[in-house]
């Protein structure tokens, strides 16, 4: 039997819960992050399903203070300093995506790149696990890719999908509600614009 989506009297599941609460934090304490609870992150992100089992996602963990600034400034400078926070965080996971699997190669050929979705699946699972255990993280997409690389030391045939900083967020941080649009403007059923019963009560804001 599963189990019921909702609890009494209004309750949402543990998992709906976690969902809602994660934000992306910008602000970071100073406490530094346990090996064992890096483990946890990386962990869960390694079960995540990829296409054919490819697995192509690659994490490269810094926590240096050195290697951190280092990163910091190949990777957010100039026309890329509005990501520049990320820097303060007390760790930094670049998700880079290994393409030497044939099969990925193959889709890439026909312009089916599944190791982007794949990538992006599996760090799902690292910031949602990280909500868990009440860390804050914040994709980050906008940085030097080039600069990164160089950093890191990765090899032309990877590719560095994205940052993500991770860390206690700082007392008193209050994050930004960011709206997210009603299920009965992205869902319907049967065909495009059918009406999906129930989809317009679920108006309640993300961040």
């Amino acid at each position: 039997m599963n189990p019921p989506l909702r609890g009494g009297a209004g309750n949402v599941s543990p998992f709906e819960a976690l969902v809602r609460a994660r934000t992306s934090v910008r602000r970071y304490d100073e406490r530094a992050i346990p090996d064992e609870v890096i483990l946890s992150l990386l962990e869960a992100a390694r079960l995540a399903p990829s296409a054919d089992n490819a697995q192509p996602w690659r994490f490269i963990v810094v926590k240096d203070p050195g290697a951190k600034d280092r990163l910091a400034r190949a990777s957010f400078s100039g026309i890329f300093a509005r990501s520049r926070f990320a820097a303060r965080a007390p760790l930094l996971i670049a998700l880079c995506a290994e393409r030497t699997n044939p099969i990925e190669i193959g889709k890439t050929i026909k312009d089916r790149a599944m190791y982007q979705l794949d990538c992006g699946i599996a760090g799902e699972h690292l910031v949602l696990r990280a909500a868990e255990l009440g860390l804050g993280t914040c994709w980050i997409g906008w940085f030097s890719k080039r600069g990164a690389r160089k950093s890191l030391g990765v090899p032309v045939h990877v590719q560095v999908v994205c940052l993500i900083s991770v860390g206690y967020p700082a007392e008193g941080v209050r994050q930004r509600a960011r709206h997210r649009k009603p299920l009965a403007s992205i869902a319907w059923f049967d065909h495009w614009k059918g009406s999906f019963p129930g989809a317009g009560s679920q108006e309640e804001p993300g961040k």
